[in-house]
């Protein structure tokens, strides 16, 4: 792999890489200037999409997850949580809050419904901008609608301890920053897949995003800079 900036220290999160990776250089924002407040990305970001617009395949099943935004002293913040590491799928692994659409529940209502019971956030708090592009994961088989919303200040969380280990704001600014961001082109060939796929992560003090999470955060923040979004194959 090629030598790139210094990183931040990162969590303990296990990464399963292939063996066929490589450095894939700068973010598509650099040397982008752009205005982090949560007023200019709510500009950016409404109307951008509509929620209930999908085309899952016939062997997924729908999921939809909330990424919430609030103001902060440096701009927008985002909420991130880490997943229990006694759950079955993408245990201790960094998330947004959500999960799988109920029986008769729209995208929104899953992802407010999710919301409260991982966080403890009224569905009254939030507003409702738009949503980002849907998205596949291969392990779980789940087809991810993300929702971008907002709330005016930050409200107290109560987690529930069987879904959520943590939950964090985290400025944008931050996930930007050149020691903080980095991707990577994954080789893949298996039976199943057999491509080249871009892999994004976050590297914090104490934790490492990755994932589908990274992924819907690559995205936000490359519409915050508008610049044009990699046309991603999903898992």
């Amino acid at each position: 792999m090629t030598t790139g900036p210094i990183r931040r220290a990162g969590g303990t999160q296990r990464i399963p890489a292939p063996h066929s990776r490589h450095d894939a250089g700068k973010p598509l924002w650099d040397n982008r200037s752009v205005d982090f407040s949560l007023e200019s990305l709510i500009l950016t970001l409404s109307d951008r999409g509509d929620p209930e617009t999908y085309s899952p395949r016939p062997d997924e099943r729908i999921s939809s997850v909330l990424a919430l935004l609030a103001p902060g002293p440096n701009g927008a913040e985002v909420l991130l949580t880490r997943r229990s590491s006694s759950l079955n799928n993408h245990s201790g692994e960094m998330s947004f809050p959500g999960g799988r659409v109920d029986e008769g529940e729209s995208i929104i209502e899953a992802a407010l419904r999710e919301t409260h019971e991982e966080v403890g956030i009224d569905s009254s708090l939030i507003t409702v901008h738009g949503r980002l592009s849907p998205l596949s994961t291969f392990v779980s088989r789940s087809y991810i609608v993300p929702i971008v919303a907002s709330v005016e200040y930050k409200p107290e969380l109560t987690l529930c301890d069987s879904e959520v280990e943590r939950a964090v704001w985290v400025p944008l600014v931050e996930l930007a920053r050149s020691d903080t961001f980095s991707w990577e082109w994954w080789s893949f060939s298996t039976v199943e897949l057999s491509t080249n796929r871009p892999m994004f992560f976050f590297h914090l003090d104490d934790e490492t995003v990755w994932g589908a999470t990274a992924r819907i955060l690559h995205e936000l923040l490359c519409v915050l800079h508008r610049v044009e979004v990699l046309e991603l194959p999903n898992w």
